[in-house]
């Protein structure tokens, strides 16, 4: 590296230009600011990048493009109670998580009223109510069985396998059972969906 430094500096001083001179609209640099060997550190965050979700919405993103997606406490099929806002008091079921602004949506929580307009010309207009997002920060999760609500805790079982649990009672909450529900439910609902879309 350095036989190399000094082969540069040579033959830049071999060359009898000025430092005024230009090339391809750069300016060569001195042979004095080529030898300094100490790196040069970005200034600020190096992230400039915004993903574009809504129009009036922007997110940061990670180098690769990608939006930084939170970690959040609650996770889909999680009976969580809300514990602020106009919904406060109400207890229900995640049914949709969204990572890129740490929300969630709960069943029968949050409901906003939607009019859709007809699609044909003999089909009449509808007012829908459908549940909008709430911020996981304003769920707390809910214990059936004692009906408590409690913060979430980490452990690691004798298997091996990492699990949540409520801190209050004790309770796991990711369970093998509990999983394999989960998943007959949304396969269940994928068929009746894709049977409901070829008919």
């Amino acid at each position: 590296m350095a036989t190399m430094m000094t082969s540069l500096q040579s033959s830049f001083t071999s060359l009898s230009i000025s430092s005024n001179s230009s090339f391809l609209g750069q300016r060569l640099l001195s042979p004095i600011s080529l030898s300094a060997a100490s790196p040069v550190k970005p200034t600020g965050n190096p992230c400039l990048v915004f993903a574009k979700l809504k129009r009036w919405e922007r997110k940061k993103c990670k180098p690769n493009s990608l939006p930084i997606l939170h970690k959040m406490h609650v996770k889909f099929g999680d009976t969580v109670k809300v514990i602020s806002g106009r919904d406060k008091g109400k207890i229900g079921e995640v049914t949709k998580i969204f990572t890129h602004n740490s929300t969630i949506v709960i069943k029968d929580v949050n409901l906003k009223t939607k009019h859709m307009k007809s699609r044909e010309e003999g089909e009449p207009g509808q007012i829908l109510k459908i549940e909008a997002p709430i911020h996981s920060s304003n769920v707390m999760l809910y214990s059936k069985e004692k009906e408590v609500v409690s913060r979430v805790g980490h452990k690691v079982l004798e298997d091996g396998q990492k699990v949540r649990y409520l801190i209050k009672t004790g309770e796991l909450i990711d369970t093998v059972e509990k999983w394999k529900q989960l998943k007959e439910a949304k396969d269940k609902e994928t068929s009746q969906v894709a049977a409901a879309s070829a008919s």
